[in-house]
């Protein structure tokens, strides 16, 4: 198990993101529970706020090549793949690569990239439709902490269950009391928000053995806004 940040060349802004008591509200959470079409290109403060390729994941591809020794002959999983943006460039990388991606919004399968569509089954993340030790390489991002703490165990044991060993997830995380009251103003889905070392308690339980990288108020650069 290692602390490591497989997305350090994703790009962050470099404004602050300023979060509030009245601008993310339980409406926009109850939207946003949905999943759906207003989640991914509704307004922002419902989720993305427009959820559209760019061409960002590529030097993640690029990047997870080298940190997992991955090839054509690699098994990939992504869980939580959304509309397949990662999946497509891993794909278009790697053309003989096995990927496969696990998701539970139904707007977001429909409109997932065609490259990769037919790779992408509707699953629980509790549960996954795969054999033992079927993958090379398993991606959660943004996935364990919207579930509860229950289900965030089970789903880190279904990772250890279908991977092999290398795996990256992410988790909704805090250092201090206001690392703690940023993010929970900024998320939208997360339900198991815990301090950093706790999540390693956490961890543990579930036997989790891959890499894993704290998203943190520091890390989004939220800002809190006082007017």
């Amino acid at each position: 198990m290692r602390e490591f940040n497989a997305l350090r060349y994703y790009p962050q802004p470099k404004e602050p993101r300023y979060v509030g008591p009245h601008i993310r509200t339980i409406r926009n959470r109850i939207i946003a529970s949905y999943r759906d079409k207003r989640y991914y290109d509704g307004d922002r403060n419902d989720g993305y706020g427009g959820f559209k390729y760019d061409g960002r994941w590529k030097i993640i591809v690029k990047s997870m090549q080298e940190d997992y020794g991955l090839t054509e002959n690699s098994a990939l999983l992504q869980i939580g793949c959304e509309k397949g943006f990662l999946l497509h460039d891993f794909k278009e990388y790697f053309s003989s690569m096995k990927v496969r991606g696990v998701e539970i919004s139904d707007y977001a399968i429909a409109k997932s990239m065609p490259l990769v569509k037919p790779y992408i089954v509707k699953s629980d993340f509790t549960k996954l439709p795969f054999e033992d030790r079927e993958f090379d390489f398993v991606i959660a991002i943004g996935v364990v902490y919207t579930l509860n703490l229950r289900d965030a165990i089970l789903c880190l044991k279904q990772i250890q269950r279908v991977g092999k060993g290398k795996s990256f997830i992410t988790l909704g995380a805090y250092r201090d009391d206001r690392g703690a009251r940023l993010f929970k103003y900024w998320t939208l889905l997360g339900a198991t928000i815990l301090h950093v070392d706790q999540w390693v308690e956490v961890l543990k339980e579930a036997g989790y053995t891959g890499d894993y990288h704290f998203i943190t108020a520091e890390y989004l650069n939220l800002a809190e806004r006082t007017d």
